[in-house]
């Protein structure tokens, strides 16, 4: 018996002239409260172990073999012993037998989430979640499989493994719309927005989450749950450039993550700062990181976005580059920040330059170039576009290598008013039209 090989191979590891024996304990609180009181974690899970062997089905004993696990497997998950936790569920499967499925699945799913707070096990989970289908259909035990196989669908996204990730999804969606499970709907949506937009997706990205927020809108949601449909919104909003929404959708889902002290709230607070920054409203950004809900978070997320927001703030280009030198893990490495880091380049370099020929009105690309240290071809192509864009009235004269600024050209008040005229009288011979018809009727 798998356990008691593992009881055993425990006992053994105790040393320190602490001998225990390998047969099993009874399945009482005595033997939980003995477990709770060991002096080391090695001791408690042999105790626990030893506990699991009992065979011994009466409904006390289950009771207590169900909180033997939970504490074993919490127990595994600070030793940080990914494999044995894998190896307990296998362990585990005729205990099942005895103890109603929807208990199963929460001891089941708690141990693949025991096992997802192990840092570096992202494979494992991914095994193990993969085993753990195939059991739940041989025992054809749906409710679990559907849940596992969407928690193995996140994972294989995360590992960038989209193809598999997608055909394991459109399976699965499809089956539980059959089964109208709005809760798991609403889950395998979510999902499959986020699918398609790291596939760069957005009109199925949207549909998506439409579908999402149409099952979410008929039944009770989670906070949790809601603030992850609020953060996939926000980030497709951002996506389109509607800065303005996305940031509403963000602290929506900063309030939502903040109450119940998820650990995604920074990242919400960091993206609503990021929106701040991309509609040229960087000042407001030391005013929400200084507020009581953003000090709670200080760290380098925001200490991130606040160097960013002082470069956009100065229109400094080498502040910003500074910036993404010191704080590359949470500017470059951040897919949703990363996205709008071309964008927001582009933008500093653009008030870097109006800055820089304000003061003329006929100047060198090479003394421009010279001054915002970039490569002369680099910037003539920038003014070059800015002038196509009308950022400013100018010309480039390339035969002398110059820029030519023009001064703003004055609108005359007579034209608009013309238009609107010529509108009017349109108005009125289209009414004059209708009436001569009605009269030749």
């Amino acid at each position: 018996d798998l356990l008691t090989k593992m009881a055993t191979i425990h006992a053994v590891k105790l040393g320190s002239g602490i001998t225990m024996s390998s047969s099993y304990l009874p399945a009482t609180t005595d033997s939980i409260a003995r477990a709770l009181e060991a002096k080391t974690p090695s001791e408690a899970i042999s105790i626990l172990y030893r506990v699991l062997q009992n065979p011994s089905s009466a409904p006390d004993a289950v009771r207590i073999k169900e909180q033997a696990i939970t504490n074993l497997s919490d127990l595994l998950r600070q030793e940080n012993r990914a494999e044995e936790l894998k190896s307990l569920l296998a362990q585990l499967r005729p205990f099942f037998a005895l103890i109603p499925k929807a208990k199963t699945a929460k001891i089941v799913r708690g141990i693949i989430d025991d096992v997802a707070k192990i840092p570096g096990t992202s494979d494992l989970q991914i095994s193990l979640c993969k085993e753990v289908v195939q059991w739940t259909r041989a025992e054809k035990r749906t409710f679990l499989r559907q849940r596992v196989e969407a928690k193995l669908a996140g994972l294989l996204m995360e590992n960038k493994e989209y193809s598999e990730a997608l055909n394991l999804l459109s399976g699965l969606i499809k089956e539980v719309r059959r089964l109208d499970d709005k809760l798991l709907l609403v889950d395998i949506d979510l999902l499959e927005s986020k699918l398609h937009f790291s596939l760069r997706n957005l009109p199925k990205a949207k549909a998506s989450l439409t579908a999402a927020r149409t099952a979410a809108n008929a039944i009770y949601v989670p906070p949790a749950q809601q603030g992850n449909i609020d953060l996939q919104s926000g980030i497709l909003h951002a996506e389109e450039k509607d800065y303005k929404t996305a940031y509403s959708y963000f602290f929506e889902a900063f309030e939502a993550f903040n109450a119940l002290e998820d650990p995604r709230a920074v990242f919400s607070l960091k993206y609503m700062l990021l929106c701040k920054i991309m509609v040229s409203q960087a000042d407001d950004v030391a005013g929400i990181i200084s507020s009581k809900a953003g000090l709670q978070y200080v760290g380098p997320e925001l200490d991130a976005m606040k160097a960013v927001a002082d470069a956009h703030a100065k229109r400094s280009l080498k502040l910003f580059e500074i910036a993404l030198c010191d704080f590359k893990a949470q500017l470059e490495e951040d897919p949703i920040v990363h996205r709008h880091l071309s964008s927001l380049y582009d933008t500093l370099l653009e008030q870097n330059l109006c800055r820089l020929i304000e003061p003329f009105s006929r100047v060198e690309i090479a003394h421009i170039a010279e001054l915002i240290e970039l490569p002369v071809d680099h910037v003539e192509k920038k003014l070059s576009q800015m002038i196509l864009d009308k950022k400013f009235a100018g010309t480039l004269d390339q035969g002398a290598g110059c820029l030519v600024i023009f001064d703003d050209p004055k609108t005359d008040a007579i034209y608009p008013t013309t238009l609107e005229t010529i509108s009017n009288i349109g108005k009125v011979v289209d009414s004059l039209y209708v009436r001569s018809a009605k009269i030749m009727v």
